[in-house]
């Protein structure tokens, strides 16, 4: 018996361990109910056309409140870019120029803003060649 007690114990702990780390690690968006989960090079595609959405709406004279609500799309698109810290680091600069773009739409100032997501859709496309 005291052979046996700590045998159990201990598979059963390796055993829960192992169905906890394997959760974690699959990936996949089942028990995220209506979120839509992109493999890197999509989640760049994804966030390159939102920011030409953006730019579009710039250049077609939309109102403040729908080209900030295109670039909020946008960021919270950059953040499912998710393949190693090279680049994390590199999405997170490309992401600064929209934070950048979004403080000169508040401010009327959309031409800069224009050139912010000019830059922002350069690095993002040249995130392609880290991954």
């Amino acid at each position: 018996m005291k052979i046996l007690k700590p045998f159990l114990l201990s598979a059963f702990l390796g055993a829960s361990m192992g169905m906890m780390s394997t959760a974690a690690i699959s990936g996949e968006c089942a028990e995220d109910k209506g979120r839509i989960c992109y493999e890197p090079d999509e989640a760049i595609d994804v966030t390159v056309n939102a920011i030409m959405a953006v730019r579009h709406g710039i250049d077609n004279g939309a109102d403040t409140k729908e080209l900030l609500a295109l670039l909020r799309t946008a960021k919270n698109l950059n953040k499912e870019i998710n393949a190693n810290d090279l680049v994390d680091r590199k999405r997170q600069k490309a992401a600064s120029f929209l934070k950048k773009a979004k403080k000169e739409i508040k401010n009327s100032q959309l031409q800069v803003a224009g050139e912010h997501l000019n830059k922002a859709e350069a690095l993002f496309k040249d995130l392609h060649n880290f991954l």
